[in-house]
């Protein structure tokens, strides 16, 4: 038996969308059951997100800190964002996250993990990118606002973060599965073994 994850789209008899915002929606649909009964399943409709373990030459992770209003708390995360444009490579994504959330450069990129981040009520699929040989970026720093006007950053050695973890003190999703996804990848076959950077993402198809 192969463990792996297969696509699969059971028929949908009715649609709607009672909610749209300024960068997600709620979509109900009417979903045939295997027994043939019919069922709403509301969900949450999401571009789709990058994230970059920017790991430095000291083999600390970039981090940033950031206010999340929906559970008030003001949380350590890794460099991410949305993928704003339809299509949008996801390399370029992430560069230009790194660029604006930390105004640094990468060098090699690798993808370290792809993860639906709730599958059982949002669409949100995330690529979790590896950047290594960093650097500082040219030019002016990207002008922030709102929550991100409050951030700050750190530099944070790999063995911290997951000792972090496991004690249940850091809690943002593409931070917990990228530093232990990282260590996983350094146990295996090695970090140069991972995707190229440009590896096809079914999730969210791109053109490179």
């Amino acid at each position: 038996m192969t463990i792996k994850d297969t696509p699969e789209a059971w028929e949908i008899r009715a649609t709607e969308t009672p909610f749209v915002g300024n960068k997600t929606s709620v979509r109900t649909d009417e979903v045939v059951m295997p027994d043939g009964s019919v069922v709403k399943r509301d969900y949450q409709v999401h571009p789709g997100s990058v994230a970059v373990v920017a790991l430095d030459g000291e083999d600390r992770v970039l981090l940033i800190k950031q206010y999340r209003h929906p559970v008030r708390q003001k949380l350590w995360e890794i460099p991410a964002g949305l993928l704003d444009v339809p299509g949008e490579n996801p390399l370029h994504a992430a560069q230009r996250e790194l660029y604006e959330e930390a105004h640094v450069k990468a060098e090699d990129w690798r993808v370290l993990t792809d993860v639906y981040t709730t599958a059982g009520g949002c669409d949100e699929a995330v690529r979790i990118f590896l950047a290594r040989d960093l650097s500082e970026a040219e030019g002016e720093r990207f002008e922030v606002e709102d929550e991100e006007a409050d951030m700050e950053h750190a530099r944070v050695p790999v063995d911290e973060l997951v000792r972090g973890v496991l004690a249940g003190e850091l809690h943002n999703n593409c931070l917990v599965v990228g530093v232990l996804s990282l260590v996983a990848a350094r146990a295996g076959e090695g970090l140069d073994a991972l995707r190229p950077a440009e590896a096809p993402w079914p999730a969210r198809p791109f053109e490179s």
